[in-house]
């Protein structure tokens, strides 16, 4: 029998309680390696091609002419696998990382010729909703192929998810936490964080090898006066407003889309028109192609000269990219929210009396959180975007836009896990 004082038997009884963990530890550190490593490579192929996609763009503007064509292909496509082009993928993989629901694998093919079509021919569109379709569907099936039980399809689902987007944005930190904090909001203990992290980790180091360079951004000092956290606390507000507004017109669009234009080959090649004739009358009017594809250059200038291509730049992005998403054209909803961000607090600095670089830097963050409502993932994201300069007024910023944006949110299935504010209705408060 043993005695109750035996001190000797501790080790013992700590190394049996402890063996599951490691077990785990050990587990998920080589699955979320492999698949940091995979993604990560596929990843960085999918970067080189939306980034040739828009150099050809760029040095060919006619290419813009075929923006009905490549509609008509991305319609085509998503019919012979099944789908509708207006299949809210993002909205499945989000789920498929919370609930375990089966994330089909032909996804990942769809979502990356799409992209780069939409990108070739001038799309308003980002493209980390198709990283979030690539490495989850892939994912997805990966756990599936390997009889994972639900909860660890789950983390490996949002493990995939982590790597495409880390290798995309080289932010692995933001990348890790997005996917656990944008499916329930208000929930980051999650026992993805870890494997989520690793994926990140590794697809981020691979991607660098594979000559993706991670986005940074230069930014101007904020300075010490005893105004700027209240400046900075007015924009974020402001910036809380216009994501309501941009969430308020995606879900606007989609519904006048679907209810007016029925078809989808017709509905995308009327989309496409209207694309062409707004973007046409703002090249005539002197601003250029700036509101087609991404538009990172835009938002470098607008972070690292304070410049933009007009005050009512956001706007036109907010249009543009309503209409080209919402009827079926593929890529993501984020980089927009950073050009709107970012145009938006350049616009309104000089109102308020900042630096236009860094209100616009303020109000890319901003309005990216007021969109997703992940506000660690925001804060994170202005730190490996542009180091620890102004850290705590991008957090104040961050704090304000969660809460003054409301319940609104870019996706369908995001949940709430508490009221923001005390007596509000998440369900009855969303766009």
């Amino acid at each position: 029998m043993e005695h109750p004082h035996d001190f000797s038997s501790l080790p013992r009884r700590a190394l049996g309680r402890s063996r599951p963990y490691v077990s785990s530890l050990l587990k998920w550190g080589f699955w979320a390696g492999v698949v940091g490593i995979v993604f990560g490579a596929i990843g960085a192929a999918f970067h080189h091609c939306v980034d040739h996609a828009t150099h050809w763009r760029t040095e060919s503007p006619w290419l813009m002419l075929f923006l009905p064509v490549a509609g008509l292909i991305i319609v085509k496509l998503y019919d012979i696998a099944g789908f509708h082009s207006t299949h809210p993928g993002t909205n499945l993989v989000l789920e498929g990382g919370r609930d375990a629901k089966p994330v089909p694998l032909r996804l990942a093919p769809l979502i990356f010729i799409s992209t780069t079509l939409t990108h070739l021919c001038g799309g308003s569109s980002g493209r980390e909703g198709a990283a979030l379709q690539l490495g989850g569907s892939m994912a997805s099936r990966l756990g599936r192929a390997l009889s994972f039980g639900d909860e660890d399809e789950q983390i490996i689902t949002r493990c995939g998810m982590s790597a495409v987007f880390s290798a995309l944005f080289g932010t692995p930190l933001t990348a890790a936490v997005f996917c656990i904090e944008v499916t329930d909001v208000g929930i980051l203990v999650d026992t993805a964080l870890l494997p989520c992290l690793f994926s990140a980790l590794a697809a981020y180091w691979t991607a660098g090898r594979l000559g993706v360079a991670p986005t940074r951004l230069t930014i101007a000092d904020p300075g010490t006066a005893l105004m700027n956290p209240v400046k900075v606390l007015l924009l974020a507000l402001i910036c809380a407003l216009a994501g309501e507004l941009f969430c308020w017109a995606m879900h606007t669009a989609e519904h006048l889309y679907v209810r007016f234009l029925k078809r989808p080959y017709l509905r995308i090649t009327v989309a496409s028109l209207l694309v062409l004739a707004l973007s046409g009358l703002l090249h005539l009017a002197g601003q250029g192609w700036a509101y087609n594809g991404a538009g990172m250059d835009v938002i470098v200038g607008a972070v690292e000269q304070g410049v933009c291509p007009s005050p009512f730049a956001f706007l036109f992005k907010i249009l543009l990219t309503a209409l080209t998403l919402a009827a079926g054209f593929k890529g993501g909803e984020i980089v927009p929210s950073f050009f709107i961000g970012a145009t938006l607090g350049c616009t309104v600095a000089p109102i308020l009396g900042l630096d236009p670089g860094f209100a616009a830097a303020i109000g890319m963050v901003s309005v990216f959180c007021s969109v997703v409502n992940c506000p660690i993932a925001s804060i994170l994201l202005a730190i490996e975007l542009f180091s620890y300069r102004g850290a705590v007024l991008f957090a104040m910023a961050v704090a304000v836009s969660f809460v003054g944006s409301g319940h609104c949110s870019l996706y369908a299935v995001q949940r709430f896990a508490h009221p923001k504010v005390q007596g509000s209705d998440p369900d009855h408060h969303r766009h």
